[in-house]
């Protein structure tokens, strides 16, 4: 056992990183006006550069033109944006018919939900045991009526990464737009708007250890988006409100701080605890695709005892980890990705999420590990499907 926690929800939220928080220091006490134009005050023009420069460098990470980014207040809004904004360009234009795949994160499902209620038809895909959209499937279920496409680039909890080059190829044969939520995927897994036919794209700074409450929303020149928040006219008169400056420029400085080597020793520390875990602990199943995941995502199911139990007593000894049982959740409702994948209540109920970011180190993971398995045998002893499985 460690003699410091051990941060293990960074899908969650991530540790700023002190060298952001440096980069946003001079626009929280000395460059805090709004941001003006040429002919505004020196301060405000300060801030207007810092602003442009911050969503070039985040434009440029996708392939994309600045004009074509616009900054949000993170994941959740940025995928209403895009849902909502195209219904409300396209509704009465084109049709009421949106898709969208089972195991989305909510911002995604809620906002289709939000739709439904507003006369929208909405088809969820199913997904296979990996968690894999059928390409086939979601051809067949694009209509004359269909006006958008939204898959995930990669899942929220069980880190697959979907095929999104040949859903966007679908979605231009068949003249439908596509947004995916490349929330986790964003900075960690290659991601170019020049090379995959996607519109919308939206992005977050807290998993990459940027600020929190900072987002994007990449929108292809030519896209149907309705302005969705009224108010003034800032971020091509698509988003409405007072920019948030210090916040753009740590989102900036958080991408440019990420490194392919630091992604490879996340993905390192990633398998060494699935294949410890696999190995050492019995009746545990690796949920997801083993090798088309997120560098950063381990998510198992231990068989025979609850996930909420798992957390509570690997947070007594330092470790911070989340589970898909319905206990951690205010709807009461297990996980709907391991349901979606065809998992039973058991495997839900026990579902165990590992997410590793910048400060985990393969020292974590060993005690990690070593810990989780004198919890789970102690769990399991007393509880009543470990003793059926006994008899």
């Amino acid at each position: 056992m460690l003699n410091r926690p051990v941060y293990l929800d960074n899908a969650a939220a991530t540790r700023l990183d002190e060298r952001i928080l440096e980069a946003m220091r001079p626009y929280f006490f000395d460059i805090y006006a709004v941001a003006t134009s040429e002919f505004g005050y020196s301060q405000g023009i300060e801030a207007r550069e810092a602003l442009d420069g911050a969503r070039e460098a985040l434009a440029a990470t996708l392939g994309a033109a600045p004009e074509e980014f616009i900054f949000t207040s993170g994941s959740t809004e940025s995928s209403n944006v895009a849902l909502k904004g195209v219904a409300l360009a396209l509704g009465k234009k084109k049709g009421k018919h949106v898709i969208v795949s089972k195991i989305e994160d909510f911002p995604v499902l809620n906002s289709a939900r939000a739709l439904e209620k507003q006369g929208f038809q909405v088809t969820y895909l199913d997904v296979d045991s990996d968690g894999f959209v059928d390409l086939d499937k979601l051809r067949e279920s694009i209509t004359n009526e269909t006006i958008l496409v939204s898959i995930q680039h990669a899942n929220q909890e069980i880190g697959t990464i979907q095929d999104i080059k040949n859903i966007g190829l679908i979605c231009r044969e068949k003249g439908v737009l596509f947004h995916t939520d490349a929330t986790h995927t964003f900075t960690r897994v290659p991601l170019d708007v020049k090379k995959i036919p996607v519109d919308l794209i939206t992005v977050s700074a807290h998993t990459i250890h940027g600020p929190k409450g900072t987002g994007g929303l990449y929108i292809r020149k030519g896209t149907s988006l309705a302005k969705w928040v009224d108010g003034g006219f800032q971020e091509f008169d698509l988003r409405a409100g007072l920019e948030n400056i210090p916040g753009a420029v740590g989102f900036a400085k958080a991408v440019e701080l990420v490194t392919t080597q630091e992604t490879e020793q996340i993905q390192l520390v990633r398998d060494h605890v699935i294949s410890r875990i696999l190995a050492e602990i019995p009746d545990t199943v690796l949920n997801g695709h083993r090798w088309k995941r997120l560098p950063q995502n381990a998510n198992i199911s231990f068989h025979f005892i609850e996930g909420e139990s798992i957390t509570l007593h690997l947070d007594m000894h330092g470790f911070a980890v989340s589970t898909g049982s319905a206990c951690f959740s205010r709807s009461l409702e297990g996980s709907h990705v391991i349901f979606g994948i065809g998992g039973d209540h058991e495997r839900a109920h026990g579902s165990i999420r590992f997410t590793f970011g910048r400060y985990n180190t393969i020292e974590d993971t060993n005690a990690l590990v070593n810990t989780l398995a004198e919890v789970v045998r102690e769990l399991r002893s007393i509880s009543p499907l470990g003793k059926e499985k006994k008899e």
